[in-house]
């Protein structure tokens, strides 16, 4: 079997390489993330491993041509490993082409290299947030979202978790900055519509991605819960926003206006825009229509951008004005920003 020893020592940790920061041709040893590892049979019908590798820097696509069943279920779906092979470029991009592996359990302070983090401060962000939503009027949507923000294991959940897989905003506290850009955008925008709803639009939007502290899994290599598989995101916030407001009855006395609940739900559970992006039901309120539009311009956006012009450029670059085609958003991206200096 082929393997590497889990006990690392200074070559699997020490200067280490970010996945960013790899080239062409070059021999990696180190502790990495791995995601939706599975065993591919090749023409010859022999196995292969093949999955994702990656750090907070990045990650890429990774194959192991020669690995026995025996080594293949030692390994986590979606985990950590010590790895050690080699790069090279494939059809544009650079694969990793595994030659060991070995499961792994990182420290803390591995940690902090292998899952990509907000470059703003979580305890900055929330603050601001909440501040946010101390401009509600309504006394009802005041306490709705005291409740919401006393809740300490939901609230710890909501400021660590990513906002998706790995769409936008794909990092630690990345659901907690999406989520922060909406309130400050509706805030901007709905004095420009004033008869819509601020209250319904700013509390919609705190909740609308609620249920992906449940539907994701973020304490490894980012993947979904069995939850977030066999329920989902969408239904997870319609289902906490029923209990939410049946527990402000129950604790403080305080009931809903009459059909204030259903929208609101109606807001989460619409925001994807159209039944083939995951919509239960298509926008058909103002305040939906708005969240909706809001959620899915910084979504494309932060995308568009992160494709485009990366925090981060990659050592291996295929070069060209124009990305690859961003799946996602259906195009391929033109990198130049033409008025930067």
């Amino acid at each position: 079997m082929s393997t590497i020893s889990t006990a690392r020592g200074d070559a699997a940790t020490a200067g280490r390489r970010f996945i960013a920061d790899l080239a062409p041709s070059e021999r990696i040893q180190g502790l990495y993330s791995v995601s939706n590892a599975q065993l591919g049979r090749t023409r010859q019908d022999k196995p292969y491993l093949k999955c994702i590798v990656g750090d907070r820097t990045g990650e890429m696509p990774a194959r192991m041509w020669s690995i026995d069943e025996a080594t293949f279920r030692s390994l986590p779906t979606d985990g950590f490993a010590v790895i050690e092979g080699e790069t090279q470029p494939y059809q544009g991009e650079l694969q990793l082409i595994i030659h060991t592996i070995a499961p792994a359990e990182p420290s803390s302070e591995e940690m902090r290299d292998l899952l990509p983090c907000s470059k703003r401060p979580v305890p900055e962000m929330f603050a601001e947030l909440t501040t946010l939503l101390a401009t509600l009027k309504h006394p009802a949507m005041q306490a709705l979202a005291k409740l919401y923000l006393d809740d300490k294991f939901l609230m710890d959940a909501f400021r660590q978790a990513p906002a998706a897989k790995s769409m936008h905003h794909a990092y630690l506290g990345g659901l907690l900055e999406h989520t922060l850009t909406l309130v400050k955008l509706a805030d901007l925008i709905c004095p420009l519509y004033p008869k819509v709803n601020r209250d319904i639009v700013i509390m919609g939007l705190f909740l609308h991605d609620l249920g992906k502290t449940r539907e994701l899994v973020y304490d490894r290599a980012f993947s979904y819960s069995d939850r977030g598989e066999l329920i989902g995101h969408i239904v997870e916030g319609a289902i906490m926003l029923h209990d939410k407001a049946h527990q402000l009855i129950r604790e403080q006395g305080i009931r809903l206006p009459s059909g204030a609940l259903t929208v609101l739900q109606h807001i989460i559970i619409s925001h994807h825009g159209v039944p083939e992006f995951g919509a239960a039901k298509i926008p058909a309120t103002p305040e939906a229509i708005l969240v909706a539009h809001l959620d899915n311009l910084d979504a494309k956006t932060t995308m568009a951008l992160a494709a485009a012009r990366p925090e981060r450029t990659n050592s291996f670059d295929a070069g060209g004005n124009f990305t690859e085609k961003q799946w996602a958003l259906d195009t391929k991206i033109y990198r130049p920003d033409v008025l930067a200096s």
